[in-house]
């Protein structure tokens, strides 16, 4: 989390304003201003989003809206939504979480194997799921992958979208990710299933290597393939999200058994969480939860309660 600046609201509906969830060097390419807010009665904390500045507030909560009415398994959900506020908002309970870029900073650079398969194949069954239902995400990328110790949720719903209507050109628009745009989204295209495949592989290219459009040689051995064919400029040589999940799904390895018993220890994030992480960004889950504990809103925004 990172401190209000003066250009940070104080208040956003109902919420005070703890902290935000974005780094300011990642902004560029978040296409939501994410926070961390408490009710005024202390009693909720939530994450709540408001739109980039260059985003139509309209389209943006009308995508909120879908993404709440969608409620999918892996999508980032979506509670409270206030179209007539100024600005539009949404909010879900606060959990722990770090986008994909704050948990290789936590990490310390890309993430091992086996964090990227399983990363990629969740992702990948979320998208499949949305895509059964023939609706695209049209906002896969870094920025929209949160990572929590249950697994990951895909954040940023109809971004792509929000950015500009179709016709028009997206390459360039504040918020998106260049380098998760699909060639036909860029130019105006309508989004559709096989551009979050091309989002997808971006996506795994930087959790493997820092980058989301690396040489073909600094991928890993075994995203080569599949990264590859998910960034072909031709849609139809793309993948689908279910042929990539199932290609990338392999057996975690077991957890340890705790002995039966009235004295079994009760397990903890710290024994080894249900989603495979490294041990540095569990513990920088464990800071934010302890930072946001503690939180207060800033003696202004106190002062200016509505």
């Amino acid at each position: 989390m990172r401190r209000l600046r003066q250009d940070d609201p104080l208040w956003i509906g109902p919420y005070a304003v703890l902290a935000g969830v974005d780094e300011e060097a990642e902004q560029h390419r978040t296409p939501d201003r994410r926070y961390v807010a408490r009710s005024a009665d202390g009693r909720r904390t939530a994450l709540v989003q408001v739109p980039h500045p260059g985003a139509d507030p309209a389209r943006w909560a009308a995508e909120a809206e879908e993404a709440r009415r969608l409620a999918l398994p892996g999508l980032a959900p979506v509670a409270e939504v206030d179209r007539a506020a100024v600005p539009v908002w949404h909010a879900a309970p606060y959990t722990p979480v770090l986008p994909l870029t704050a948990a290789l900073a936590a990490h310390g650079g890309p993430l091992p194997e086996a964090v990227v398969r399983a990363l990629g194949a969740a992702l990948a069954r979320t998208l499949a799921t949305a895509h059964a239902r023939g609706v695209a995400h049209a906002g896969v990328s870094p920025a929209a992958v949160l990572l929590g110790v249950d697994g990951p949720l895909l954040a940023c719903f109809g971004a792509v979208r929000a950015a500009a209507p179709e016709g028009e050109q997206r390459l360039g628009r504040p918020g998106l990710d260049p380098g998760c745009l699909a060639p036909e989204q860029a130019q105006g295209g309508r989004p559709r299933p096989l551009g979050d495949v091309y989002a997808l592989g971006a996506v795994l290219s930087y959790a493997s290597t820092g980058y989301t459009v690396p040489e073909r040689e600094e991928l890993p051995a075994f995203l080569r393939e599949p990264v590859t064919a998910c960034l072909a400029r031709d849609p139809a040589r793309r993948p689908s999200a279910s042929d990539l999940a199932a290609g990338l799904s392999a057996p975690l390895p077991p957890r340890p058994q705790a002995l039966p018993g009235p004295l079994a220890p009760v397990p903890t994030v710290l024994d080894g969480p249900p989603f495979p992480l490294p041990a540095r960004i569990v513990a920088a889950l464990a800071r934010q939860s302890a930072d946001v504990l503690v939180a207060t809103p800033a003696e202004h925004a106190q002062e200016t309660r509505p």
